[in-house]
């Protein structure tokens, strides 16, 4: 739909990175209009997890017989911004912005091992940003640690005279503090998230993680957020609905793709979007439609509205209750292979991987995956830190205190390592030149 066009401005957050002096490397992919959970549905095609080619994954593969094709046998990044999350796990830069309605940013950074932050909402402007849901939109950093994504913050946040849903306070560049003593912190374990389908390994890591706070002088506590088991089913409803909404843009008349036919406008808007959209925005665009009819709007779209304030109301109760910060895991699993990926459709997908991610967009709260650990087969595994609506500092502080504590290995591309190395054998027989 958007094939060739060139946008007239820049967003506000790319804007505010580029007068910092940040270098913009280039664009990277994402599932269409950032529908979807594994970066499967991009135009482009899909996106190679950067770990399927890792020392640490193959190694664990050669134990294991397999008759199957190495390079078929490749592992999805999580979605949609998974481009990003994969450009900032292989090296190429120190960090990248995605987009997160649902989770969008923490799904695919715990499958490509990275930090993967979602600011509160209002904190950070969604101007230029091609909109999905805008009630829930917000601009997503990745990084390869907590502080980059901090120094990153500094610099997006803020209000934005071009974005009414900002904060008035204007932002200002800040240092995270090392946390030392956690023994003040109070960490909620929210039991509704204990759910059948998530791995072992990954509520292992989960109860791990608990521990270590609690070892470390931190309270734990079981909490509850009564709502959840409602809120994939309300997501779904709301996040259709503005789609379907949003969508009516991409008409065909001011911008991006325009079909031949001209028999009649209506021809020519039903040909273009059938042409510009896959199946996937296609069907989101119908679902939605069908919740907004004046027969449904009552019964969908208003009574969903309705449980997203009791799903929020959760949040809040639980923070009132003196709860600092929510830990959580991000995914169900670690990233499983494509073509295991590809055996269900998007729509059912997207419901089982934003299970334990949607409900903090609807929220409106800031959120975190921090990698934790490899998983047995030399895959990373991450959890998700929630915290208080503006207090974005905060769970950073803590999120970087856990990632100081866990020591999660770093990527060995073999290729990479190869190339680092002969490079510092050049610089070394650069350094002994000069010296001579």
């Amino acid at each position: 739909m958007l094939k060739g066009y060139v946008p007239p401005y820049n967003a506000t957050v790319v804007q505010r990175l580029l007068d910092q002096g940040a270098v913009l490397m280039g664009k990277t992919n994402l599932d269409e209009f950032a529908m979807g959970s594994g970066s499967t549905d991009g135009v482009f095609g899909p996106v190679k997890n950067p770990w399927s080619y890792s020392k640490q994954y193959r190694e664990k593969r050669k134990q294991k017989p397999h008759g199957e094709n190495e390079d078929s046998n490749w592992l999805i990044t999580g979605g949609s911004s998974g481009g990003s999350a994969a450009a900032v796990s292989a090296f190429t830069c120190f960090a990248a912005l995605g987009s997160d309605t649902g989770g969008s940013t923490r799904n695919p950074a715990a499958h490509c091992g990275i930090v993967g932050f979602k600011p509160s909402y209002g904190l950070v402007s969604r101007h230029g940003l091609i909109p999905l849901v805008n009630s829930m939109d917000v601009p997503g950093i990745l990084t390869r640690c907590v502080d980059d994504a901090a120094t990153v913050l500094g610099v997006l946040a803020g209000h934005d005279p071009k974005d009414s849903t900002t904060i008035q306070d204007p932002g200002k560049p800040f240092m995270l503090s090392s946390l030392t003593d956690v023994s003040k912190l109070c960490i909620g374990i929210p039991k509704e998230y204990l759910v059948p389908e998530l791995s072992s390994e990954v509520r292992s890591f989960w109860s791990k993680a608990a521990n270590l706070f609690e070892s470390e002088g931190a309270k734990v506590i079981e909490v509850s957020l009564p709502h959840t088991s409602y809120s994939i089913v309300c997501y779904h409803v709301l996040c259709t609905s503005e789609v379907a909404s949003n969508m009516a843009r991409f008409d065909g008349l001011e911008y991006g793709h325009r079909c031949d036919i001209d028999v009649s406008t209506e021809a020519m808007y039903a040909a273009t979007r059938r042409e510009g959209f896959n199946d996937v925005v296609r069907g989101r665009i119908l679902t939605g439609n069908f919740f907004l009819l004046k027969e449904n709007y009552a019964n969908y779209f208003i009574k969903a509205q309705k449980v997203r304030r009791l799903i929020a109301n959760d949040f809040v109760n639980v923070f009132n209750s003196g709860v600092d910060v929510l830990l959580t895991p991000t995914t169900l699993s670690e990233a499983v292979p494509y073509l295991e990926f590809i055996k269900e459709d998007n729509r059912t997908r997207s419901a089982q991987d934003d299970i334990f991610t949607q409900a903090v967009n609807m929220a409106g709260l800031p959120a975190v995956s921090v990698p934790v650990a490899l998983s047995n087969q030399g895959l990373p595994v991450g959890l998700q830190f929630i915290g208080r609506a503006f207090c974005d500092q905060q769970l950073l502080t803590v999120a970087k205190w856990f990632e100081k504590q866990v020591q999660f290995p770093v990527i060995q591309l073999q290729e990479l390592m190869d190339d680092c190395s002969s490079v510092f054998e050049i610089e070394k027989l650069a350094s002994v030149s000069l010296k001579q």
